[in-house]
């Protein structure tokens, strides 16, 4: 494996540099790179694009016009790990905005189908705490909530 490691690829139905244009405005260390584009060989319209290069939080990713047999579903996601609740809401009205969906416990689809988890960091340890009755009341305020809310969490987590 060469040292730059793993590019992620989604398949989309002709929006594949919308979206990589989309996804470049929404997060830094961002950037559209090479595009390719049908051949007359096909399957494509010549010279409609076929491909998509694009970095997003600095995560390498190609966008593909492959056509309307795949499409995302929820078993693929992407976390969002924010650092406190105004990234929460950042991320989550800019990927539900145009035709996103929210969806429960912080995922969402955004308007291209691609799924999200949008979560404050701090989530993790708040779950996971080793008090089971303060891991519980997080969980089941959180499995209630479609936007995860950093602050009732916490009061959840501390018993009130």
């Amino acid at each position: 494996m060469t040292a730059s490691g793993f590019t992620t690829a989604l398949w989309f139905d002709g929006q594949a540099e919308e979206a990589a244009k989309f996804y470049v405005s929404v997060f830094d260390d961002a950037a559209i790179g090479r595009i390719g584009h049908y051949s007359e060989a096909g399957p494509g319209e010549p010279g409609s694009v076929l491909s998509v290069e694009f970095t997003a939080n600095g995560q390498k990713f190609v966008g593909i016009n492959g056509g309307p047999q795949f499409t995302f579903d929820e078993a693929i996601s992407f976390q969002i790990h924010c650092a406190d609740q105004a990234e929460v809401d950042h991320y989550w009205d800019v990927l539900t905005a145009d035709g996103g969906a929210e969806g429960p416990c912080g995922w969402l689809k955004d308007r291209f189908g691609l799924s999200w988890q949008v979560v404050p960091a701090e989530l993790l340890d708040l779950l996971t705490d080793a008090d089971s009755a303060k891991a519980a009341r997080t969980a089941e305020v959180m499995f209630a909530m479609k936007k995860l809310d950093l602050s009732a969490l916490k009061r959840a987590h501390a018993g009130g």
